[in-house]
């Protein structure tokens, strides 16, 4: 059954955009500021998958522009005005000479910084609408527009996090385990995984990987920037189950797989909190390693105050899975 699902997966169309493998690196500077009880430490870079200035959501859009999705005239898609995803979509878009619609609520900075900026760089047409929920009408709106000139565009949602875009993370979780074959195998113990969860489509198709490999010594720990731990279990689950379904595979999921840490959102998403700015620093300074405001920043306080509070069981690993973002710094 693992076989089938994973040759499935190795069939379905896919637009190489990624620098992949990205690095497993492990991480002992971090580990020695932490104190003699820290965990080993290792670190998954996804801000290294290179295209467009790299992160999570490239792995995604490699699946969304497979198939017959690449022959497209346009894509559409939303997000904030400082999206991440809407950065690598307008960078896709531009490099396979589409036209591309990005639907943001609230205005971009004038003039523009950061994502934003990348985003006029590369071309795409930013439309401003005033709230999230306005968003998934008006890029319907976009599509018939288009459509009514005959042009062909495919509508992403948010952060392409759909069971087809959660299977760039369930190749992740083979990728990742093949590099812990390379590195004599997994550790001893369990490996605690901990990751920026939002959309949760990183977070599903992890787990959807996860759990077709069998690897119940993998515990994922999803921290938001926004959402509530029940959301994160939610919508975390029935995306990887409806990937599940893409790659025909029904031996569910692995039980308790994933915890969902909502401690670290502070006054809510994009907005810095004393956590967050610690975490930055502290991963900076003993790691040269870029954490970003939005997203990593928070995930790395989860991390650290995971390590520090000795909620990792001894003889258990800590794995940081970078999911990108730095652009958000310079905003």
């Amino acid at each position: 059954m693992p076989i089938a699902a994973l040759s499935r997966l190795d069939s379905f169309p896919r637009k190489p955009l990624a620098f992949l493998p990205t690095p497993l690196l492990p991480a002992p500077s971090l580990r020695e500021a932490l104190g003699p009880d820290a965990p080993p430490i290792l670190m998954k870079m996804d801000d290294w998958t290179g295209f467009a200035l790299g992160g999570n959501k490239v792995r995604k859009l490699e699946f969304y522009l497979g198939g017959e999705h690449g022959q497209a005239d346009a894509l559409i898609t939303c997000g904030g005005p400082q999206s991440n995803h809407c950065r690598v979509t307008a960078a896709t878009a531009a490099q396979l000479r589409m036209e591309c619609v990005l639907v943001v609520h609230g205005h971009p900075p004038e003039p523009p910084t950061g994502n934003a900026l990348l985003m006029k760089i590369f071309g795409a047409e930013v439309r401003v609408v005033d709230g999230r929920e306005d968003r998934a009408p008006a890029m319907e709106e976009v599509a018939g527009e288009l459509a009514a000139t005959g042009k062909k565009a495919v509508v992403i949602p948010l952060g392409a996090s759909t069971p087809l875009g959660a299977l760039g993370y369930v190749r992740a979780a083979v990728e990742i385990d093949r590099q812990m074959t390379e590195r004599g195998g997994w550790p001893a113990g369990k490996t605690w995984v901990f990751i920026s969860s939002s959309s949760c489509g990183t977070l599903a198709g992890l787990a959807l990987g996860f759990s077709i490999l069998g690897r119940e010594n993998v515990r994922l720990v999803g921290v938001s920037p926004d959402v509530s731990e029940e959301e994160i279990h939610a919508v975390s689950t029935e995306i990887a189950l409806g990937a599940a379904d893409l790659l025909g595979w029904d031996g569910g999921l692995i039980p308790d797989l994933v915890t969902a840490d909502e401690g670290f959102v502070g006054e809510g998403y994009g907005v810095p909190n004393q956590a967050s700015g610690e975490a930055t620093t502290f991963f900076g300074r003993n790691a040269g390693v870029v954490l970003d405001p939005v997203y990593t920043s928070k995930a790395g306080a989860g991390f650290l105050h995971w390590i520090r509070a000795g909620k990792i069981p001894p003889g258990d690993t800590a794995l940081f899975w970078h999911t990108g973002g730095a652009p958000a710094l310079f905003t």
